[in-house]
């Protein structure tokens, strides 16, 4: 069978999907990789995997444009005599299902990874957005030859009460996996030492870079010496960004140390005691909270969609509510005062991410949706 994975980035698929993508390869199929150019596309090819480059822009809202890629990607589909398309994040799952439905009635998955900016946004732009995306949905995802890969229930239910799809033709696969064995060690905090935490995320101000931000001017006016890590880079162009004159401001201030972009996650988890996840944002399953609790950090995160799929409060890690920075402040003052505290929701956290959240299991999982359209 010939398979093509679709995304909007070619970091998502070597970052996200490369291990779905190889145990495919290695049951027999060929396996096609499409994004738009990047630098982690010779990443892809160095791993024998095919990749083409994708004439597609990632926030374009024109038309014309759009209707333009559509067109090229059921041809490619045709001329590739491709059997099933795997499309990744809600713009690339729509288009993969429309051109998949216009080259024959391809098989097609599409994987919606969280709602993201048109479900949660409350600006004109993306209120006026929701119906439109919500029509084009169901046009797009109709019919015997499509299933649609949801992360956690409240999608679920989102998708079930808008009647986007008919519900026999949704399964929930909780996140998209993480190689556990990657992730194994965290900093082991002796008394009297400094509490390190991190923050890894894009920064947006609804991942909670702002709540983070502000817990650690009330720590520190509160005497309290813990040390705020924050790793990612601004996300230009996305209306939510934060500029980094805003987080270089913040470093300035003496509140963070700002680390960028970093590509050995497991070196860094490796130097901290907890992570941290404020996020507002309409999640699928956070990868990096996974990653984390495989490395046995205690968590903290907000009581939202996706982020509770991860943590139950006071079980595996610390639920508060979004967008509150002395809930997120009294959370992380909690698991600095309370040593025992830490290392019980830690020990949890990492038996919860073999247990539920190996790649393995989801590829098992995710293969099994392939075989029932093929």
């Amino acid at each position: 069978m010939r398979i093509v994975f679709f995304a909007n980035t070619e970091w998502y698929l070597y970052n996200f999907r490369r291990s779905l993508a190889l145990a495919v390869r290695d049951a027999g199929h060929e396996v096609i990789m499409i994004s738009p150019p990047g630098p982690y596309a010779p990443k892809l090819e160095a791993l024998g995997l095919r990749w083409i480059a994708a004439p597609m822009e990632r926030r374009s809202l024109n038309p014309l444009r759009e209707l333009k890629f559509i067109s090229w990607l059921r041809n490619l589909l045709v001329v590739e005599q491709v059997d099933l398309i795997h499309g990744f994040t809600i713009k690339c799952a729509v288009y993969s299902a429309i051109a998949a439905r216009f080259a024959g009635n391809r098989a097609c998955v599409s994987a919606v990874t969280g709602l993201g900016y048109v479900f949660i946004g409350h600006d004109l732009r993306a209120r006026m957005l929701r119906p439109i995306v919500q029509s084009i949905i169901r046009f797009a995802m109709r019919g015997k030859n499509v299933r649609l890969i949801l992360q956690n229930i409240d999608d679920l239910a989102v998708f079930k009460q808008a009647k986007m799809i008919d519900p026999l033709y949704i399964r929930l696969i909780r996140s998209s996996g993480v190689d556990c064995s990657r992730f194994s060690r965290c900093a082991v905090r002796i008394q009297n030492e400094p509490l390190r935490i991190l923050l890894a995320a894009r920064l947006l101000w609804d991942k909670g870079i702002g709540e983070y931000v502000e817990a650690a001017r009330i720590l520190k006016k509160q005497g309290r010496t813990v040390h705020f890590l924050l790793a990612g880079s601004p996300d230009a162009g996305n209306p939510n960004a934060v500029s980094e004159l805003s987080v270089k401001a913040w470093v300035s201030e003496g509140l963070i140390e700002w680390l960028g972009h970093i590509d050995d996650m497991p070196a860094l988890f490796a130097t901290i005691h907890a992570f941290i996840l404020p996020s507002a944002y309409r999640e699928g399953v956070p990868k990096s909270l996974i990653e984390a609790a495989a490395c046995g950090l205690v968590l903290v995160t907000t009581d939202a969609p996706g982020c509770r799929e991860v943590v139950t409060h006071e079980v595996d890690g610390l639920l508060i509510p979004i967008k509150n920075a002395d809930a997120l402040a009294a959370a992380i003052a909690r698991i600095d005062d309370d040593l025992d505290l830490a290392v019980r929701l830690g020990e949890a956290a990492k038996t919860k991410a073999l247990l539920e959240f190996d790649e393995k299991i989801v590829i098992q999982k995710t293969m099994a949706v392939y075989e029932e359209l093929l």
